[in-house]
């Protein structure tokens, strides 16, 4: 019993950091995007 509790704990943990790993890669791509566009915008 022990075991498949942890095993599932463990699962979901797996599965949350890899949501907030894309989360914060698609934050950062966002923010690059943004950057780009105004010094574009700067440099015209």
């Amino acid at each position: 019993m022990k075991k498949s509790i942890l095993l599932l704990l463990t699962i979901i943990y797996i599965f949350s950091g890899c949501a907030t790993w894309k989360g914060i890669k698609k934050d950062s791509n966002d923010a690059w995007n943004a950057t780009k566009g105004a010094i574009h915008e700067a440099t015209e």
